[in-house]
């Protein structure tokens, strides 16, 4: 016969259920755990938002390149706010905000700074048609030139025409 003890009913009731529980709560932080780790950036990460960025000490030099240790630690930096799930524009908007629009590599389009990009095309436009109008001025002469320069002939010097004499003599 089957003997139930009171001992077996307590492990069937509380030991296993509380051990499949504990194993699923284990499993469940490991689990968690690994995925909540995000991967260290790495130096390309790092380095293309920090090519973008110029050293705020150094004077036109970019934050990838800059061998000072000031650039180091906000390499360094840069690293850590990737580790901690920052867009690129939030790590670009940091520094502006630390340093101001000088640490950008390009200007943002406001205030003054929109004329950086508008007076190059403009300049290049601009030159382009001057060139047109000159070179269309260089033609002009050459067509109309031969009947509004001529020069009316003056009566032969007399050294000239005994000159020619002589030459048609021989």
């Amino acid at each position: 016969m089957l003997r139930i003890t009171c001992r077996t009913l307590w492990m069937t009731n509380y030991v296993f259920p509380l051990a499949i529980l504990s194993t699923l709560t284990l499993a469940f932080f490991v689990a968690g755990s690994a995925t909540a780790q995000q991967p260290t950036p790495s130096d390309d990460q790092v380095n293309n938002i920090a090519k973008q960025l110029y050293c705020p000490v150094c004077e036109n030099i970019p934050l990838d390149v800059c061998p000072t240790t000031a650039c180091a630690e906000w390499r360094e930096l840069i690293r850590q706010k990737l580790s901690a799930g920052w867009s690129e524009q939030q790590i670009k908007a940091y520094f502006v905000e630390q340093y101001g629009d000088r640490v950008l590599g390009t200007p943002p389009a406001r205030g003054l700074n929109w004329l950086i990009y508008v007076i190059p095309p403009i300049a290049i436009l601009a030159g382009a048609f001057i060139l047109y109008r000159a070179v269309q001025s260089w033609h002009r002469p050459a067509q109309q030139g031969t009947q509004e320069n001529t020069v009316p002939e003056s009566p032969p010097n007399e050294y000239v025409a005994r000159l020619e004499e002589e030459l048609r003599n021989r």
